[in-house]
Parts: C-alpha cells; sequence; structure tokens
C-alpha cells in the first residue's frame, strides 16, 4: 500500500462498549452537578438575615495608622494621663493608705501579712509564725464538740505549740526531746475515737501522732530535721507492733520507746560525742565555738573538770538572738577562761585560734552541715587560716536530702528582732513579748510602713563539705564523705533492720 493510501484510511466505527462508557461519564458528571447545586441551596442564608458588605483591602500603611490610633485610643484617660502611670500612682496611694492602716498590737508585731515584706528571692520559704496566731488559737480551744480543730489537740501539745512559736525552746536536740515527752503525755491520756476502725495502730496515728505533728508543723514553726527523725521513727514503730495489740500495751511499748530514744539516741550520744571530743583537747589549746551549742557546753566542761585540761576559749556571737551568752555564763561558772567577741571580729582572732568546735542543727548526706546563721562564715574563715573545724553532731540529725545552698531550704525569723539593738536583752524570759520601755529602743519601729524597706532574718546557713575537718559523732570522728554510711546504718527510715525497741542496741 502506498504512503497516499495509508493518510486517507477512514478512522474505525465507534462500538457498542465505547458508547456505553460515555453514556455512564455523562450520567455521573450530570449527578454530581446536581448534588453541587444542592449543597448550594443549603448553604444558602436564611431570609432575614443581613450580611455586611465586605470591608475594603486597605494598604499596609493605612493599617498601621488605624492600629496607632487605637493604641491612643486605649493608652489616654479622659485627663490624658497614660493609664498604666495611673494605674501605678493609685497602686501606691493604696499602699501607703494601708500601711497606714495598720495597727500594732503592742510588741512589735502588726496585724499585716508579712509576705508582701519579704524579699522575692525568699518569697518561696515559709513566712513567720507570729505568737499572735497561736494565741489566738490557744484561747479558742473548748471542750466538747467544735469547728476548732485544735479542740481535740491534748492541753500539753498547745502549751509546747506555744514555746516552739515564742521561742522559748530553741535548738534541734531541745525541740526534739520535747515533742517526744509531749507525744508521751498524749498517749498516755489518749482514748479512742468511737469508729469503724479496728486496728488500733491505725487509729493512734491517724487521730493523735499524724495531727499532733501537722499543728506543730504547719502552725507553729516548720519542723527540724531531728523532730522529723523522730517523728518517723515513732510512727514506724506504732505501725509495725503486731495488728492483734490492745490499746494500752501499745501505749505503754511506745511510752519506753520514746524514753529509749531520748536516752540511746540523744542523751547517750551527747556523752559519746563529749568522749571522743575530749581527746583532741590539749592542754595550751585555744578553742573558739559559735553561738550556743549544748554538745559542744558540755565537752568544754568535760575536758576542764574531767580530763583536767588548762585551755581558753574564745566563743563568738551575733544578733539578734545573742545565744552565746547563755553559754558563756556557764562556762564561766564552770571556771574555764573565755573571751567573748562578736562575728565580725573573728578574723582578728583567727590567728591564734588552734582549733573550732562547733554545733550543728542538720547534717546532709553529701557532708554539708546547716546549722545557726554565721557558721559558715566561722567555717570559711577557720579554713582559709588552716585551723581544722570539727562539727559536734548526733546521728539521729542526718538527712537523706542533699542541700546546696541556703536558699532553697531554710527558716524566716522574726523580722522585728533587728529593728532593737537591745531586741535579745529586753526580751522577758523568752516569752517573745517586749517590754515597754524597749519601744524607745527602736530606731526602725514604723518600718513596715515604709513600702521600699523590707529586713530579713534567716536562721540558718549551710556550711559547705570542704570546709568540715570532721564530725564528731556518737559512732567516732569521721569524716564528711562517711555520712552516706552513717545515713545508712542509722537511720530508722533507711534501714528497715534498725529498731529501737530495746536498749542494748547501741552498745
Amino acid at each position: 500500500m502506498t504512503q497516499e493510501g495509508q493518510k486517507s484510511k477512514p478512522p474505525p466505527p465507534l462500538t457498542t462498549e465505547g458508547k456505553g462508557k460515555g453514556t455512564a461519564k455523562a450520567a455521573t458528571t450530570k449527578a454530581a452537578d446536581e448534588k453541587a447545586s444542592q449543597k448550594k441551596e443549603k448553604k444558602a442564608p436564611p431570609a432575614g438575615l443581613v450580611i455586611p458588605p465586605k470591608k475594603p483591602k486597605l494598604s499596609k500603611a493605612e493599617r498601621r495608622k488605624i492600629q496607632e490610633e487605637q493604641r491612643a485610643a486605649k493608652g489616654l484617660k479622659g485627663d490624658g494621663t497614660l493609664a498604666s502611670q495611673k494605674k501605678g500612682v493609685d497602686k501606691q496611694h493604696a499602699d501607703m493608705k494601708a500601711a497606714g492602716s495598720r495597727t500594732n498590737n503592742g510588741n512589735g508585731v502588726t496585724s499585716s501579712d508579712d509576705k508582701n515584706k519579704t524579699l522575692n528571692f525568699f518569697s518561696h520559704l515559709p513566712p513567720y509564725k507570729g505568737h499572735s496566731t497561736t494565741k489566738k488559737e490557744l484561747s479558742g480551744v473548748s471542750l466538747g464538740k467544735s469547728k476548732n480543730k485544735t479542740s481535740t489537740l491534748h492541753p500539753a501539745v498547745l502549751s509546747l505549740g506555744l514555746q516552739f512559736t515564742t521561742g522559748t525552746i530553741r535548738g534541734a536536740n531541745a525541740r526534739a526531746k520535747a515533742m517526744l515527752r509531749t507525744f508521751k503525755i498524749a498517749i498516755q491520756d489518749y482514748t479512742p475515737i468511737q469508729s469503724k476502725r479496728q486496728d488500733v495502730r491505725d487509729d493512734l496515728h491517724q487521730n493523735l501522732l499524724k495531727p499532733v505533728f501537722n499543728y506543730f508543723s504547719n502552725t507553729c514553726r516548720t519542723h527540724s530535721v531531728t523532730m522529723g527523725n523522730a517523728f518517723t521513727f515513732l510512727k514506724k514503730f506504732v505501725l509495725d507492733t503486731e495488728r492483734e495489740i490492745q490499746l494500752e500495751n501499745l501505749k505503754d511499748i511506745t511510752c519506753d520507746a520514746i524514753d529509749s530514744y531520748i536516752e540511746e539516741r540523744i542523751c547517750f550520744a551527747d556523752k559519746a560525742i563529749s568522749e571522743y571530743a575530749c581527746t583532741k583537747i590539749v592542754n595550751g589549746d585555744v578553742i573558739l565555738t559559735y553561738a550556743k551549742s549544748e554538745v559542744v557546753e558540755k565537752l568544754l566542761q568535760d575536758a576542764y573538770r574531767k580530763e583536767k585540761k588548762q585551755f581558753r576559749v574564745i566563743l563568738v556571737d551575733s544578733r539578734p538572738l545573742l545565744e552565746g551568752r547563755e553559754m558563756l555564763e556557764v562556762l564561766i561558772k564552770a571556771g574555764i577562761e573565755c573571751s567573748y567577741i562578736f562575728l565580725n571580729s573573728v578574723s582578728y582572732v583567727m590567728k591564734e585560734v588552734t582549733k573550732v568546735f562547733l554545733g550543728a542543727a542538720a547534717l546532709m548526706s553529701d557532708g554539708s552541715v546547716l546549722s545557726r546563721v554565721g557558721t559558715a562564715s566561722v567555717a570559711l574563715m577557720a579554713q582559709s587560716n588552716n585551723v581544722p573545724v570539727l562539727f559536734c553532731c548526733e546521728t539521729h540529725k542526718i538527712s537523706n536530702r542533699v542541700q546546696l545552698e541556703s536558699v532553697t531550704n531554710n527558716e524566716l525569723g522574726n523580722s522585728d528582732d533587728l529593728i532593737s539593738t537591745q531586741c535579745a536583752l529586753d526580751r522577758t524570759g523568752g516569752t517573745g513579748f517586749l517590754k515597754e520601755d524597749c519601744s524607745k529602743n527602736e530606731v526602725l519601729k514604723h518600718w513596715r510602713e515604709v513600702p521600699s524597706l523590707r529586713l530579713l532574718n534567716l536562721l540558718y546557713d549551710l556550711t559547705p563539705s570542704t570546709f568540715v575537718s570532721g564530725i564528731v559523732t556518737e559512732m567516732g570522728i569521721l569524716p564528711p564523705t562517711s555520712v552516706a554510711v552513717l545515713l545508712r546504718e542509722m537511720n530508722p527510715q533507711d534501714n528497715e533492720s534498725t529498731s529501737f525497741k530495746s536498749a542494748d542496741i547501741l552498745c
């Protein structure tokens, strides 16, 4: 076939199958158009709805101009002043008015909230609980059914709580012993509440031990590490007794356990620490100590009276508590040669010091020591002069917590103690109430009325383990790196095999 014949060849005719496909495609398109039209009819707005016309498109410059006009309208009031400035002025007037409306109750504590006068850097710490709050709760206790939560507490608990708040009882050991002895009194007088509980152990824990400890910690004063360890021991002892035990038997063995804990973990520990520490004192030593510590006071007296060693003591003290004066009086009566200085003079006397003995409020698991504020400064000065620093600390003060600084965990004291240079001398019997003539010495009596003035009274500081030469415990003189071993061996909450049911456990 020629090329011309190929070009003139007609196309093949359509088959029946091709016609069917074209008809089906057209039907499908028609059905889709009908559905789209139905959707448009459904989406049509109601007849009564008025649709506003579309806004005209604005240029970038026009939109910016409108935004500036709106900002100006919001920022200006009717008198033409900025709203932010007026708000600040109004707040300042309100603060001054609130400060002027505060009333002083006659003992240096105002009725306003101290949270507004706390530094922002320490705002996470619990505020100081004044004695006025505890006094109201103590006076509000009534017999029988009452909505007051303290109405079910033992009178000895309320009395001890007031002493904690006013500062009559200070010191880690003193607070722990007072709490345990109060628990003993409350347990002896406890009568179970009629309830569905058949377990007297759980009833004693839920209705007596737990509410009392929460009252001490939340209402009176933040509990110390020694109080927390003692409560953990007591709770564990009660809950680990036999389930079928009678209430009277549970009371007897619990009171015996409390006596055993005080005797072994505190009293016996102080005697053992005194014996170990006396071996480090030689004739002619110049010993420096800070503030007041019961165990340091005991070891100095034992070294002078029992060991007949001749040494001199430099006692460092600081405001506002001036606790060292009580210890100074005891040492002078014992016949020990003493010198009394303030904390700002430590650098001048450290050159003649041979040893430093310090007390502790708590011992962290990393070897750092929590103690009265100012202790870290003394340890730092001694370490810079190559003077050994020995901390006297019982094992019941060990905490499983690790603390790197004194900001995260601390306690706030009464800021009013800082306003007078005679605050410690003018206090009557440690009750916290100032004498009438003490107000004449208060140079900052109305400091709460000054919005820009805030006072800070921290109670503790942390001494790093690098400043600690050794820790004197009832187990011996150990380095700070061995605290983790003591924590495992001595703390009842971390060692399941440790129990203080018998008196010969530490022998």
